[in-house]
């Protein structure tokens, strides 16, 4: 059982980090955006986020130095990343069902980083778990894993009962929805079943981890936490596979299309980039477009479709 632990709790963080490092670069070499051009934008100078302007507004603001406000992109990526400020503000009824799922998420991320520190530490530095500071670490991140476990776990139970019943949302949920929430269920009750389960003397989660990294194949496992962790491991790899990465695209979405505000200046890299868009030749039925592959971006654009 521990050796295939070990291997797959390698391959499963082996396929998280390749998979997380492709989808990066498949957003990043995507083709310029269609912008927003919504302001204010949060990365603006405060005075001119205060009555929705711009550095456009600047005289010769083309021969100035661009001034970007680092806190206010900040204040504005922290309430939505962590608290979903968004939802909170257009959907709250999904919201309430949402945001658990979600943080309990994040919470679990922060237990099982510090569980990893913890066992880093037991490995390589045996003497320092008799300090206060490793005993404050393993106070944190029992509470914390078990308090994100439970919203996790709510908040997926939850989701799948508002996209079975609600049939508004039904028409949107396809049969890979209803999967992926049925694996964060399944997986997280097994591991809550499996822990509460752990009987004396059989290995904890630090104990295991210690194990995993150290190679030791003789770690005494009770079977129900040996496939929890299993499932775990596959639900890592899984994913950033699906569109469930969509917390690597949110980076992209607000920074390259709801808040890019980069000039189009001669000689810009961002003007080769659109020119090399307008000599693509679009097959889009929609009216407003009326591509048939013959006229180009740079056509289209100096044409009314409609005459």
């Amino acid at each position: 059982m521990s050796l295939i632990l070990m291997i797959f709790f390698y391959l499963s963080a082996i396929v998280f980090v390749v998979a997380c490092i492709a989808r990066i670069l498949m957003y990043a070499k995507t083709p310029v955006h269609l912008r927003w051009e919504l302001y204010p934008v949060p990365h603006e100078e405060s005075e001119k986020v205060k009555h929705g302007g711009s550095y456009f507004e600047d005289v010769n603001w083309w021969q100035r130095p661009r001034k970007k406000n680092l806190i206010g992109e900040l204040c504005a990526m922290i309430p939505e990343m962590l608290f979903m400020k968004g939802l909170w503000e257009y959907n709250r009824g999904l919201w309430f069902l949402s945001f658990p799922f979600h943080f309990g998420l994040y919470l679990l991320c922060g237990s099982g980083a510090l569980l990893l520190l913890c066992a880093i530490i037991s490995l390589f530095a045996p003497n320092f778990q008799s300090s206060g500071v490793f005993g404050i670490l393993r106070a944190i991140y029992v509470p914390v894993g078990v308090a994100g476990l439970v919203l996790a776990l709510l908040g997926a139970m939850l989701l799948l009962v508002r996209r079975l019943g609600d049939s508004a949302l039904r028409i949107y949920t396809t049969k890979m929805d209803i999967f992926n929430l049925v694996f964060f269920i399944v997986t997280f009750a097994l591991l809550g079943v499996s822990l509460l389960s752990n009987g004396a003397g059989q290995a904890g989660p630090l104990s295991l981890l210690v194990g995993v990294l150290s190679f030791n194949t003789k770690i005494n496992l009770s079977p129900l936490f040996g496939v929890s962790f299993i499932l775990l491991s596959l639900l890592i790899a899984y994913v950033p596979l699906t569109h469930m990465s969509h917390f690597i695209g949110k980076y992209f979405t607000y920074h390259a299309v709801r808040w890019n505000d980069e000039p189009n200046l001669p000689n810009s890299e961002l003007e080769k980039e659109v020119a090399k868009m307008l000599t693509l030749r679009p097959t889009w039925s929609a009216q407003h477009i009326a591509g048939d592959g013959q006229k180009t971006w740079a056509d289209i654009a100096m044409t009314n479709p409609t005459k």
